[in-house]
C-alpha cells in the first residue's frame, strides 16, 4: 500500500541529517584536510555535522523606497524593542508624556 501525497514530506531529502554517509564523511575529511588520498573508508574519524541557520535579511530596497526622497524618516523603535507598559517609568532620556505627569 502507498502512502497518501498528502502525507509526503515536500523536503525529506533537504532537510538536516545528524548522520551523513561515508561518502559524505570522506568529503567533510577533504575539505579539513584530514583525509589523504589512499586512506580506507573503514573506521573513518568522526566528523561534526551542525547545522548552520541564516539569519533573514532585510530587504534594502524595500527601506529605501518606504522613505520618500528628502523628507526625513520617522523615528522608528529600535529592533527588537518593545513598547512601553502602562504605568511604566519612561525610558531614559525620553520626554514624559502629557498624560502620564498630572498625577495626584
Amino acid at each position: 500500500m502507498s502512502i497518501d501525497r498528502s502525507l509526503k514530506l515536500k523536503d525529506a531529502l533537504v532537510r538536516h541529517r545528524n548522520v551523513l554517509s561515508r561518502a559524505e564523511r570522506v568529503d567533510v575529511l577533504k575539505d579539513e584536510e584530514r583525509w589523504n588520498e589512499g586512506d580506507g573508508v573503514m573506521g573513518l574519524p568522526k566528523v561534526a555535522h551542525r547545522k548552520s541557520v541564516a539569519g533573514k535579511k532585510v530587504k534594502a530596497e524595500a527601506t529605501e523606497a518606504a522613505v520618500a526622497p528628502g523628507a526625513a524618516p520617522a523615528e522608528a523603535p529600535a529592533a527588537g524593542a518593545k513598547p512601553a507598559a502602562k504605568g511604566a517609568a519612561p525610558a531614559a532620556g525620553a520626554k514624559p508624556s502629557a498624560k502620564g505627569s498630572a498625577k495626584a
